[in-house]
């Protein structure tokens, strides 16, 4: 049966998601991995779990099996009104929505916020999976310019002042890709200018755990709280295979994520949840993180070392403070498709930086590296075989 006309009309706006391809490139014998966003193994509690699941059992038995309210499971609910005072989110239990990770937060947001021709701000570059979420809904990107130092209030504030903008996605502490962190100055700039124009703003923040160096800034939620859906996961501090995320929006928004949730997967899953209650409640997350930290910071380390050494003058990148990226940029003769090529031929992986704009044609000397995958001499190893691939392609350029 030829099933392409049965098919909806948006299903022409989606598409595979490219890193995701490169990870099925990754899974060969010997390849070398600065590609997918993925914690190590070794940042896993893997010793733990044994023990956290008979507390589960023995506290909630059959419950722990069973379906549960849409909103999520209420002591991890609990759990994560604590968790997320640390960061200076103020929210009650009531506030927070557990989704089956974020990308299902993101994809719901789309679903009741994006009508066809909406126009939502992006960074650029931004995060792939946001794109992916968002662009079968069909909206219309209005990307905003960024620096080192993030984005740019006044190209937000011009896009808020000359579009009528359904909402702003960010990633303003070690963004996907860039590694870069929206300074203090420029997230007071963002709340005011989401408060003056009443714009919503989608906080997306996976890695603030993750900081190596320097201090903590407060979320924009803090800021900005009417004004901002706070989203997070924790499949960075504990294990993405659990698949929980989880958000903190205002009301009237949080009821349509609910009924989103009821129609895709009516909640999620029980048992993680009851999982990740015990984890944070049992204060494991507290004493885990730093050694999560303690393990990644030596990697960005060694990259930055490894690239400052083989990487040609004609590139510049990021210095991020924390997270699990690094983006490089080249100069603008360079072939970057030539250089991914011959960097697998050589076992090594990376993501070009054009999958990561909402528009075509953008970021194509430009690649995300990631360093949470392999250790320090691996990584140096690494660096030199890219930089070696870097200088034959520009000779042969």
């Amino acid at each position: 049966m030829n099933m392409t006309s049965k098919l909806a009309d948006r299903t022409h706006h989606m598409g595979i998601n490219a890193i995701r391809e490169i990870l099925k490139v990754v899974s060969r014998p010997g390849m070398i991995s600065l590609a997918g966003g993925i914690p190590s193994a070794d940042s896993f509690p893997t010793d733990l779990l044994p023990h956290l699941t008979q507390q589960v059992l023995a506290k909630y038995g059959a419950s722990a099996l069973q379906y549960d309210p849409t909103e999520g499971f209420g002591p991890l609910r609990e759990a994560l009104v604590d968790l997320l005072d640390e960061t200076g989110v103020q929210a009650t239990s009531e506030d927070i929505l557990v989704g089956s990770g974020s990308q299902g937060i993101l994809d719901a947001l789309g679903m009741i916020l994006i009508s066809k021709g909406d126009c939502v701000a992006v960074e650029s570059p931004t995060y792939i999976g946001a794109l992916q979420a968002f662009t079968p809904y069909q909206p219309r990107y209005v990307e905003l310019a960024a620096d080192e130092e993030g984005v740019i209030p006044e190209s937000l504030e011009q896009a808020l002042r000359d579009e009528s903008i359904k909402f702003i996605y960010l990633v303003p502490t070690f963004q996907n890709p860039t590694g870069r962190t929206l300074s203090m100055e420029r997230r007071q700039a963002v709340a005011r200018l989401i408060q003056n124009h009443d714009a919503l703003l989608v906080e997306d923040d996976p890695y603030s755990s993750l900081r190596y160096r320097g201090d903590h800034l407060p979320p924009i939620k803090c800021l900005a709280p009417d004004h901002v859906v706070y989203v997070s996961t924790l499949s960075k501090v504990f294990a993405p295979g659990l698949r929980i995320g989880f958000c903190v929006a205002p009301e009237s928004l949080r009821k349509w994520l609910v009924m989103v949730k009821q129609g895709v997967d009516l909640h999620s899953c029980t048992l993680s949840q009851a999982l990740a209650a015990e984890y944070i409640s049992g204060g494991h997350l507290r004493s885990h993180l730093p050694k999560i930290v303690q393990l990644y910071k030596p990697k960005l380390e060694a990259m930055l070392h490894a690239m400052a050494r083989h990487f040609p003058q004609t590139f510049s990148w990021s210095h991020p403070e924390g997270g699990m990226f690094i983006w490089a940029q080249g100069p603008a003769e360079l072939d970057m498709a030539a250089v991914y090529r011959l960097s697998i031929q050589q076992k090594v992986a990376f993501v070009p930086g054009k999958y990561f704009y909402a528009q075509a044609g953008q970021g194509e000397v430009s690649m995300r590296l990631n360093f949470t995958m392999c250790n320090e001499d691996v990584l140096a190893d690494a660096i030199q075989t890219l930089a070696k691939a870097i200088d034959k392609v520009a000779i042969g350029a």
